[in-house]
């Protein structure tokens, strides 16, 4: 097999150069050349990647469709994350702000895995002692468990082949290096080989890895994008550090829907799985205040009732400022506009503050009409009851549009002991839950005369 040549390439012509340079040559962008490689030729039998067996053909009808078999994690919040559970030979790519507690739930995970199945944790970032010193704190199952420092994909690759996990961990990819290349750790180039020879051994071996990622500044995951194109699931994990509360949000997944939300709660004792998330983003004050309304909203594949504050207050700037927390502030400004126009209520001179209690962020936009709601309530000063649930959306003419899995939602203000509920008539149920009242509105005008019946 000849030997992979190292050439530079550039993220914007393509142009290929034998050395590094500030400047590509051929469109003069800067800082746009890249090391890669170039294969040499090689026998189809022992080509770099090949997967063991040979491609072949068949129609659709003639593929298998049988459920892909799925084992759990130990955790219910992260199996209905993954889609049911981890799947054979699946890369896994998590991220977050640093101490979310990302290696915490997979040292977690990884130990309670590896009380039935072979399991292997490497860490790039820390030493075996602190790995330990971590598992003993969090009184965690330790005598199965097998730890690895070591940074080089080929070493982390072999033992692997010897070992045979059924899951592994890689803390992290950004600190791992290909000896193919020579650029540093962390890299686009070193990110982008390392991840591809790791997916390429997950296909091969049919061994489930999690890839922990950092985070830019900006909250994206760092190094190149085609990172998240190469694994099968990307998970985020959201909330504040010094916060309780932890969101874990998959926003690509081959083996399940995305969008699956779940929800932990950080303890001295690591992370917890909460079952129950709408008690505890309904933890509000004993009496009724202004700006406070709760909403029924749809993450992944279950309601969660969150409570969405608002507090408007007389604005001493030419341009009144609108700031949202856990909600679009683009769509807030449109949603004022459609108050104004259609309800006839001004805030052109008022500053205008939306919070979702909890950290949750909404973007769907069945959240449009308890924004309003709550809007109107802090503008007038007059509390909304308790056990209201208002949610649908609002369209720009002035009507209130269904939206989605709505049935399910009502069920769930039922379960939380909510009396009252202000809903699209598109989603009225022909039999309302017991001890549910349906408003049901098809404009704002109506929406606005049931808020304070």
């Amino acid at each position: 097999m000849a030997k992979a040549k190292r050439m530079y390439g550039c993220t914007e012509c393509g142009s290929t150069f034998p050395k590094w340079a500030g400047q590509c040559g051929d469109c003069g962008a800067w800082n746009t050349l890249v090391e890669t490689l170039i294969e040499g030729a090689a026998p189809p039998s022992g080509r770099a990647g090949w997967a063991g067996e040979q491609a072949n053909i068949r129609t659709l009808a003639e593929v298998s469709v049988e459920e892909v078999p799925r084992f759990s994690t130990a955790s219910g919040e992260l199996d209905r994350v993954l889609g049911g559970g981890l799947v054979d030979g699946s890369v896994v790519l998590i991220g977050g702000d640093p101490g979310i507690g990302k290696s915490t739930i997979l040292l977690q995970t990884l130990c309670a895995i590896a009380q039935h199945y072979p399991a292997l944790y490497v860490t790039g970032e820390e030493s075996q002692q602190q790995v330990a010193m971590r598992a003993r704190r969090l009184d965690l199952p330790q005598d199965r468990l097998k730890v690895m420092t070591e940074t080089c994909i080929e070493s982390i690759i072999a033992t692997a082949r010897l070992e045979k996990p059924k899951v592994m961990v890689i803390d992290s990819i950004q600190t791992i290096f290909t000896e193919q290349l020579q650029s540093a750790p962390g890299g686009v180039a070193q990110v982008r080989e390392s991840a591809a020879l790791l997916v390429r051994f997950a296909k091969q071996s049919g061994t489930a890895i999690f890839l922990v990622g950092h985070v830019t500044k900006e909250g994206a995951l760092a190094g190149p994008r085609v990172l998240e194109h190469m694994v099968d699931t990307v998970l985020y994990f959201e909330g504040e550090s010094d916060g309780r509360l932890r969101l874990l949000r998959a926003v690509k997944n081959r083996f399940g829907a995305v969008n699956e939300l779940g929800v932990f709660g950080m303890t001295d004792k690591g992370l917890k799985e909460v079952t129950n998330p709408s008690a505890i983003f309904l933890t509000r004050a004993q009496e009724a205040v202004p700006g406070s309304v709760v909403m029924a909203t749809w993450e992944g594949t279950r309601p969660m009732l969150v409570e969405v504050q608002a507090l408007v207050d007389t604005s001493h700037l030419a341009n009144p400022r609108r700031v949202t927390l856990g909600l679009d502030q683009n769509r807030l400004a449109m949603l004022l506009a459609v108050l104004h126009r259609h309800g006839s209520i001004p805030t052109y001179d008022q500053d205008v503050f939306i919070n979702v209690v909890g950290g949750v962020k909404v973007l769907e936009t069945a959240a449009d009409l308890a924004l309003m709601a709550a809007v109107i309530s802090s503008l007038r000063n007059r509390p909304l009851d308790t056990d209201l649930l208002v949610f649908g959306e609002v369209g720009l003419s002035g009507e209130i549009r269904p939206v989605p899995s709505g049935q399910e939602r009502l069920k769930e203000a039922a379960k939380h002991g909510f009396k009252r509920a202000i809903v699209p008539k598109g989603n009225a149920p022909k039999e309302a839950p017991a001890g549910l009242q349906i408003i049901a509105v098809t404009r704002l005008e109506q929406a606005l005369d049931a808020l304070f019946e």
